[in-house]
């Protein structure tokens, strides 16, 4: 059995080798399952006084062989590197069920479900070693925007419960068995600050480190994420703390984010990481884009020198991944630039000072 720190140094290795390839959505194929109120709420929450139909993180601890079984799908079709089931397992989050005390219990869980996977799909190649990301998603609220029209000053969560929140996650990820944590989906580059700086406290109280990937969201075409900065003023707003990646994923399809990947690629001095939802949704909230038709952009990407690490977000499934993995297998990943030293702030825009 390796330890962490050998499969850090093994995932850096592997990096600088190739693409690597992440998973896809874990809703997209829990909604393939079918499952009922019943399976959300097993024995242990069957009289509970909300609905849980929908709370699929909840699926780590009353279904953990349907997530098992899907980490492993995706581990099969060609992925190097899975995350966590748990997008919402926030205090923040899980408050929608009245479940925020199970919030470190869903991230622990599902970081030991997605390692006992990686494990038993290592074991029968243990050439090609497999990682655990673990998924801390931007909850449901923002520290930057007011949810009252009326009252623009008003704010639903401070900077300290985001903290908070995210440093719980983080403990329970880490004492499970991840080898990576994912700060993903941020709409909101306040939130993520949060989360990174209850991070590194964690860092700090156990004494050890892991990978940062950190994925922010451009929202729509005009490339700014939903608290209105550009790729580049959300770069510069978080590239202090020097993560593993960075990178995009969801909101757009592929060929909707590759302009905007390209302007991260650009100026980002670390490895770029994108997983692209399957086009955009139709008028029935589902998603057309084809495992075919995915990977023919994403390979256009890496052939592009533009990806260090790829996957898929909304609508994609296992064979997605198998498609993605094929077409980027013997590309050259992206050489990450040597960016001269410079004065580089951020607000809504990015600010350069000239030398």
């Amino acid at each position: 059995m390796s330890t962490t720190a050998e499969r850090v140094e093994a995932l850096k290795k592997a990096a600088a080798e190739r693409i690597l390839v992440l998973d896809g959505a874990m809703g997209t194929v829990i909604q393939g399952y079918k499952l009922e109120e019943a399976d959300f709420r097993g024995e242990r929450f069957a009289g509970w006084p909300k609905d849980l139909k929908g709370n699929n993180d909840l699926l780590i601890l009353t279904r953990p062989d349907v997530i098992r079984e899907i980490h492993q799908a995706y581990f099969e079709a060609g992925a190097d590197i899975v995350e966590t089931n748990t997008f919402s397992s926030t205090t923040i989050a899980q408050a929608d069920y009245g479940m925020e005390e199970l919030a470190y219990e869903l991230n622990l869980q599902g970081a030991r479900l997605a390692r006992e996977a990686a494990d038993i799909v290592t074991a029968k190649d243990p050439s090609r070693p497999r990682w655990v990301a673990g998924a801390i998603g931007p909850t449901n609220r923002t520290a930057s925007i007011s949810p009252d029209v009326n009252n623009p000053a008003f704010r639903n969560v401070s900077f300290d419960e985001l903290r908070e929140a995210y440093a719980q996650a983080a403990r329970g990820l880490m004492e499970g068995g991840a080898d990576i944590l994912l700060v993903e989906t941020i709409f909101d580059t306040l939130n993520a600050k949060a989360a990174l700086f209850g991070i590194e406290e964690v860092f700090e109280e156990r004494g050890e480190t892991l990978p940062i990937m950190i994925s922010g969201t451009i929202t729509d075409m005009s490339g700014r994420t939903l608290s209105g900065q550009t790729v580049e003023a959300f770069w510069n707003s978080i590239r202090h703390v020097k993560p593993f990646s960075v990178g995009l994923n969801c909101a757009l399809g592929a060929e909707q984010m590759r302009p905007f990947l390209a302007d991260l690629s650009r100026v980002a001095d670390t490895l770029i990481s994108t997983y692209p939802n399957a086009g955009l949704p139709n008028e029935f909230g589902e998603y057309d884009e084809t495992p075919e038709h995915m990977c023919v952009q994403i390979e256009e990407w890496a052939k592009a020198g533009l990806l260090n690490i790829v996957g898929g977000c909304c609508g994609t499934t296992p064979p997605h991944i198998k498609h993605i993995a094929a077409h980027v297998a013997g590309v050259p990943p992206r050489e990450v630039p040597e960016k001269p030293i410079a004065m580089r702030l951020s607000g809504l825009e990015p600010f350069e000072l000239a030398s």
